[in-house]
């Protein structure tokens, strides 16, 4: 009942003051929550800008990588065409002699091959050669027949054919023989 008494005098508020006071009361109320609304709306408007740059961003970005990939797949043997280059222009030069000597084509060929070993360590292409009495690695090795040998079962006997592996993924297997159990 406190409330209905007039702050001034403690006299009791006619109906039409407490209507007056109601609707001054209401009126507040709603601009309070006009403004709240509007701060709100502000607020979507500004997350939904973030939003649409943010999303924008991703495609960009997700453009790019598949840009990157496109020419990572094209390109991605630049580098090692570029170091074969050299054995090319070497070979090319030797068959461009006409009287060569068996010396110079022996000379010739050795200076290719180690270019050409060189351009492949470069590019992380790493001979398989296993020196005899190594332990027989199926991972690394590929056993072309069993002889008998005077050294350990299951060891290397000879390669026939050098392997590669370029990182830890082989490329091919060494072709060896393998001694025979005794």
């Amino acid at each position: 009942m406190s409330d209905n008494l007039n702050p001034m005098d403690g006299q009791p508020l006619s109906p039409e003051e407490i209507e007056a006071a109601a609707a001054a009361n209401a009126a507040d109320a709603q601009n309070d929550l006009q403004a709240q609304l509007a701060e709100l709306q502000a607020k979507n408007a500004e997350l939904a800008d973030q939003y649409m740059r943010a999303k924008a961003d991703v495609e960009n970005a997700r453009r790019r990588a598949d840009e990157d990939v496109a020419k990572a797949r094209k390109f991605g043997i630049e580098g090692f065409a570029d170091s074969l280059l050299p054995v090319i222009d070497s070979l090319e030069a030797a068959l461009g002699i006409q009287n060569a000597t068996p010396e110079q084509l022996r000379e010739g060929s050795d200076a290719t091959l180690r270019q050409l070993n060189a351009a492949l360590e470069r590019n992380k292409v790493i001979a398989i050669n296993p020196p005899a009495g190594e332990k027989f690695d199926p991972h690394h090795h590929q056993a072309i027949s069993m002889v008998p040998a005077d050294q350990p079962a299951n060891t290397v006997v000879g390669v026939l054919q050098k392997g590669y592996m370029i990182a830890d993924r082989i490329l091919r297997p060494a072709l060896v023989t393998v001694a025979a159990p005794k």
